[in-house]
């Protein structure tokens, strides 16, 4: 993926649709993507259903922003979010936002932040619908999110010790990940590993390999012997160059 380590990212958390357990592992996540500059969490904080966040904000120097729910049964913080994000989008102070939230409500923000040049990353459970998922340039889930403590604790052995695998790597994935191949291979059929990992993501911004058992996505093309791997010394030598294709049905 490009280098995006410098960008300016805006963090707006939904208290709502969102478990407060984890959070250091979702904001040492959403530190791979840029830098926070802003990390706002919007609830009714008079209400005990988000009491368990309370504990949390100042550590991880995040903003509660108070919203009331005026009536009943209207999601205000939606409301409150979506404005703030606009807000912070004419402010120009910013070159992406995360949005932390398992609400559909966010597709129509995510499009349009998308629409003004912004990186959009979502973040939220597995149980996210699929139009918020599919408005965002990436969706990582909150599930596969661990912090390097709670593995230690676990008893259990797992092929990947950043997480937990949410799904089996099906026909479908690997299909995906073939024909984005044969999209950008040269003549030889060999593409760079770097621009398929994009293209994969362009497709599906829910891809991540940590879905699916694997830290990195080499790992997990490794695993399909449907693939050739070759690793190209740069000229300097200093670094490697992952090329992958599709290898050829057997006569």
């Amino acid at each position: 993926m490009e280098d995006m380590k410098d960008l300016r990212l805006a963090v707006l958390i939904d208290a709502d649709n969102i478990p407060y357990a984890n959070v250091k592992a979702m904001m040492e996540e959403i530190a791979k993507y840029g830098n926070p500059t802003f990390k706002r969490i919007y609830g009714d904080w008079t209400k005990p259903t988000v009491s368990g966040w309370k504990s949390v904000l100042l550590e991880n120097a995040i903003t509660p922003i108070q919203q009331y729910s005026y009536t009943s049964g209207k999601n205000a913080t939606d409301s409150a979010m979506i404005i703030d994000a606009m807000d912070i989008l004419y402010s120009g102070r910013v070159e992406g936002f995360c949005i932390v939230s398992s609400d559909s409500d966010f597709t129509r923000l995510a499009i349009r932040l998308r629409e003004a040049g912004m990186r959009v990353f979502g973040m939220g459970e597995k149980k996210t619908p699929n139009p918020f998922i599919t408005a965002c340039d990436k969706f990582i889930y909150l599930e596969i999110l661990t912090t390097p403590e709670q593995v230690e604790t676990k008893s259990t052995k797992s092929k990947v010790p950043t997480g937990e695998t949410l799904q089996k790597l099906d026909k479908g994935v690997i299909k995906l990940i073939r024909t984005s191949i044969n999209d950008i291979a040269d003549e030889s059929g060999w593409a760079f590993l770097g621009e398929v990992g994009n293209l994969v993501l362009k497709k599906q911004p829910n891809f991540d390999p940590r879905n699916y058992g694997f830290k990195k996505l080499l790992p997990l093309i490794k695993s399909v012997h449907q693939f050739e791997i070759d690793e190209r010394q740069s000229e300097r030598g200093h670094i490697k160059h992952v090329y992958v294709r599709v290898k050829a049905p057997a006569e």
